[in-house]
C-alpha cells in the first residue's frame, strides 16, 4: 500500500484538528470509544456539533484551550493509500515545530481561514514549505459556511497566493485550491453541493492521487553508512557489507563506487535486504551493499558513484532556521550533525535575517533570535562532503547542536 507523508499548516483556528478530526471521522477510522469520548466532551461543551479537534489535540492544555501546541502524528488509512499526518501548531511561536513536521513530508496542507484571507501566518508557512523544498502544497480554504461558500472570497485568496508563488525561488513545486468547510464536511472525502463553482477533487482525493513518491527529488546517488556488517560466522566468516539508506539516485550491481573521504574505488558486488538480493538499490531504500574489493569503509564514510563525487569542504554557506531561545550570534561554537558525522563547528558570519513574507532580507544582523531564519557562514573541524540543499535534500541539510545544554538548536539548509 502506498504511504503518503503530510503536514499541516495554518494560523491559530483556522481549523488544521478539525479538518484531520473530520477526515478521521469521514473515512471511519476513529475508534468506537474515541468516536464516544468526542460525542460526550462536545455535549459538555454545549455543541451541536461533534469537535472533531479532539480526535487529534491530546495534550490537556490543547483541549482546554482549544489549540495545537505540539506536533502530533497521526495515522489512518483507506483502501488506496495509508496516511501519516502531522499536525502542526499555528502559533508563530511554534514555527519550528512546523519546520520539523514538514520536514519529512511530501506534501503540506496550508489552511486559511475563508473569513480572514491570507494573514502573516500564512506568509511564514508558504515560505517554509518553499525553503524545505515541499514538493505539493494544498491551499485549503476553510469555513467556507462562514462566508456563504463565495466563489468570489476563494478567487481572492487563490490570487493572493499564487502572487506569493511567483516570488519563490522553488518552481517546481504543485499548488492546489481547495474550497472546504472541515466542520461541515464540504469537499473534505465528499464533493460538497454548495460548491457547485469548483469543479476539481475533494480533498482526500487528492491526497490519494499523490501518490507515494520519496519525499527527495530524483538527482545523485547518496549512501552513507551507518554500520559495516561482519557476522564472523562459519557460514559468513568473511563477509563485510555496509548497511545505510540510499538518497537521491538508484544503485545498481556492477556500478562503479567512490568510498568518501579516503576516495577509495570499487565496484558494488551485491546488494541485500534482510535474505534477499536485489540488482538495484531505489532511492529511498535501506540496504546492505557489499564490494568487489576489500577497502577500508567505516560508519560516517559515504559510498558515491565515480563522478558523481560530491563538494568537500570545510567552510559552509547555509540558510538557518534558528530553534533556541538563546540566540545564535557570530564566532559561537556549536555541533554540526550531518549524515551520521558529528563535527566541531563555529560561526563565522550572520550574514542576513531573511523575513519571511517574501519582502527581502535585513543585511549583517547582530542576531538569530527563536524561529527566525537568516543566512550564515560556518567552519567546520574536519572536512564534510556536502551537495546544496536544492540538488540533495538530505545531503544538503544537518542540525545544530549547543555543546553546553546538547539541544537542537537550529536545522541548517546548504546552499
Amino acid at each position: 500500500m502506498n504511504v503518503v507523508k503530510i503536514a499541516t499548516a495554518g494560523s491559530v483556528d483556522d481549523g488544521k484538528s478539525t479538518l484531520i478530526g473530520r477526515i478521521l471521522y469521514d473515512t471511519k477510522s476513529l475508534t468506537q470509544d474515541k468516536l464516544e469520548a468526542i460525542e460526550e466532551k462536545s455535549k459538555q461543551r454545549g455543541f451541536d456539533y461533534l469537535d472533531f479537534s479532539l480526535a487529534t489535540d491530546g495534550l490537556v492544555a490543547e483541549r482546554e484551550q482549544g489549540i495545537t501546541i505540539d506536533v502530533a502524528h497521526i495515522y489512518f488509512s483507506t483502501q488506496k493509500t495509508s496516511f501519516i499526518i502531522a499536525d502542526t501548531p499555528g502559533h508563530i511561536e511554534y514555527t519550528r515545530n512546523m519546520v520539523t513536521g514538514a520536514s519529512n513530508s511530501q506534501a503540506s496542507i496550508i489552511l486559511v481561514d475563508a473569513r480572514n484571507g491570507v494573514v502573516e501566518q500564512t506568509y511564514r508557512h508558504f515560505f517554509i514549505n518553499n525553503l524545505l523544498r515541499v514538493k505539493d502544497v494544498i491551499v485549503a480554504v476553510n469555513k467556507m459556511d462562514l462566508v456563504d461558500f463565495s466563489e468570489e472570497k476563494f478567487n481572492q485568496i487563490k490570487g493572493e497566493i499564487e502572487y506569493l508563488a511567483k516570488k519563490s525561488d522553488y518552481q517546481n513545486q504543485n499548488i492546489t485550491f481547495i474550497p472546504l468547510s472541515a466542520l461541515k464536511g464540504d469537499n473534505v472525502v465528499k464533493s460538497s453541493e454548495n460548491t457547485p463553482w469548483y469543479k476539481g477533487e475533494t480533498l482526500l482525493n487528492h491526497l490519494e492521487n499523490l501518490g507515494a513518491e520519496d519525499t527527495q527529488e530524483a538527482s545523485k546517488a547518496r549512501f552513507p553508512v551507518q554500520t559495516v556488517i561482519r557476522p564472523k560466522t562459519d557460514e559468513y566468516h568473511d563477509f563485510r557489507g555496509y548497511a545505510g539508506k540510499l538518497y537521491g539516485g538508484d544503485l545498481v550491481v556492477g556500478d562503479s563506487v567512490t568510498v568518501l573521504p579516503s576516495a577509495t574505488k570499487s565496484t558494488i558486488k551485491s546488494i541485500q535486504f534482510f535474505d534477499k538480493e536485489y540488482a538495484r538499490a531505489k532511492r529511498g531504500s535501506s540496504v546492505n551493499i557489499t564490494l568487489e574489493d576489500d577497502v577500508n569503509v567505516s560508519r560516517g564514510d559515504m559510498l558515491v558513484k565515480t563522478g558523481e563525487e560530491p563538494s568537500v569542504v570545510k567552510q559552509l554557506e547555509a540558510t538557518i532556521c534558528w530553534m533556541d531561545k538563546a540566540p545564535l550570534q557570530a564566532s559561537q561554537k556549536y555541533y554540526i550533525k550531518h549524515g551520521v558525522n558529528d563535527v566541531q563547528a563555529k560561526i563565522t558570519e550572520l550574514t542576513s535575517l531573511i523575513r519571511t513574507d517574501f519582502s527581502g532580507k535585513e543585511e549583517t544582523p547582530s542576531q538569530l533570535s527563536l524561529n527566525e531564519i537568516g543566512e550564515v557562514s560556518l567552519k567546520v573541524s574536519k572536512p564534510l562532503f556536502v551537495d546544496s540543499y536544492e540538488e540533495n535534500k538530505a545531503n544538503g541539510a544537518f542540525i545544530i547542536i549547543n555543546p553546553k545544554t546538547n539541544n537542537t538548536s537550529g536545522v541548517g539548509f546548504i546552499k
